[in-house]
């Protein structure tokens, strides 16, 4: 029998079943008002197509759980129609498509490591690790001005990614970054 989960259960990238569709927690938020019941405000991403969107529940509604499969998988070589990843454990490799991995290809370099999400043995999303070490190919050199506070200035990493990094990182450095919000973390 399929699991199911109240609202009371809902945890960031847990897996619901919503009109017939699987959907990934995004986040939510228990909201209880002074006059009414209490429900729960999601915002939920369509596992199909990648659609996000915001739906509101009663408080205690409950939903079939979607178990979903994460493997390891090392970013091999992209292609204009398909991007190949392989498994580390087996070397078995498996090939989606560009606009699945797009996001997380964005901070990951060839032979980087990432995560393929499966639902039924399906490939469904590529998403890269929660930090990565990249190294930076342009800055301009730091200008200390009126500020109170450390400034930031912008940066292009190795990835082709822009991002805002402290006055002191040079051209050249390596750098620990957070892919979630593209935050500069510490230098590598």
């Amino acid at each position: 029998m399929a699991e199911v989960v109240s609202t009371a259960q809902f945890k960031n990238g847990m897996a619901i079943e919503v009109d017939n569709e699987a959907f990934s927690i995004v986040e939510f938020q228990h909201v209880k008002p002074g006059k009414g019941g209490a429900f729960v405000r999601t915002r939920l991403k369509n596992m199909a197509s990648g659609a996000v969107l915001d739906r509101t529940f009663r408080a205690g509604e409950k939903f079939t759980r979607v178990h979903t499969q994460s493997r390891k998988m090392q970013y091999l070589y992209q292609t204009e129609t398909e991007v190949v990843l392989m498994d580390e454990q087996s070397f078995e490799q498996v090939s989606v498509t560009p606009a699945m991995a797009a996001e997380a290809l964005r901070w990951v370099v060839e032979s980087g490591n990432v995560d393929l999400l499966e639902l039924d043995g399906k490939p469904f999303a590529v998403e890269p690790p929660t930090t990565v070490v990249l190294e930076i190919t342009q800055a301009e050199p730091g200008v200390r001005g009126d500020t109170a506070q450390g400034g930031t200035k912008p940066v292009t990493l190795e990835t082709g990614v822009s991002i805002q990094v402290p006055l002191f990182i040079e051209q050249g450095e390596k750098i620990k970054v957070d892919t979630r919000n593209g935050a500069y973390l510490s230098r590598a």
